[in-house]
């Protein structure tokens, strides 16, 4: 894995998903983020203008570290590269993306919910797992079941994860990271009050640090 964004990861293991619907929101939602302390990105492929927004953010938030997720295919793959992606996720396990973010350098996150893709994934070399969706496969218990079985395994659990449960996660050593979308609630960002983000931001710095003091 890249030495920053592992370094990061390791002083913030919080990953904030961003869904952009235009550049502008997309780079004030980043901007928000990385002034509460959380400076690696998710930029979700879930909306038509998510490819042009990753690669505004990139261009105008050098501070962070933007990844792509919800990333599907071998062609989305290849878009958020050449986009400017720094890392990709996806929610499930599927051969081509992993060997295309491989040929391109880039780290990967693929989504595993079961033992069955947990192994599948291991014998592919991969040792940085998506949990996804966490909370419905059995959140940290499931982590806990998994870690004791993919030793050198880390997990970055997602779906369900919350400034509530954010400190159970965190507090398994099996856990890189989590990511979630609390972090960029829809009314905040309508409403362009970037500073609710910035401070959910902060919580979440804060929490990390009290947990992993």
């Amino acid at each position: 894995m890249n030495k920053d964004l592992l370094n990061r990861l390791e002083v913030a293991p919080v990953v904030p998903l961003v869904v952009p619907d235009d550049p502008e929101t997309a780079i004030k939602t980043t901007q928000a983020l990385v002034a509460g302390g959380l400076s690696v990105i998710e930029v979700v492929l879930r909306t038509s203008a998510a490819i042009e927004c990753l690669g505004e953010v990139v261009r105008a938030v050098p501070d962070a570290i933007v990844g792509a997720g919800t990333v599907l295919s071998e062609r989305q793959a290849a878009e958020v590269a050449l986009a400017g992606a720094q890392f990709i996720v996806s929610p499930g396990l599927y051969a081509p993306v992993v060997d295309y973010a491989a040929s391109a350098r880039l780290p990967i996150f693929p989504g595993v919910a079961t033992a069955s893709e947990a192994q599948t994934a291991w014998n592919m070399g991969l040792r940085s797992l998506k949990l996804f969706p966490a909370s419905l496969v059995g959140g940290p218990a499931m982590i806990k079941a998994l870690g004791s079985v993919f030793k050198d395994v880390k997990f970055m659990p997602t779906g369900g994860v919350s400034a509530g449960n954010l400190a159970d996660y965190l507090a398994l050593p099996q856990v890189l990271a989590c990511g979630g979308s609390w972090l960029t609630p829809g009314s905040a960002i309508a409403e362009g009050n970037y500073q609710i983000i910035t401070d959910l931001a902060a919580d979440a710095v804060a929490i990390a640090k009290h947990v992993r003091a």
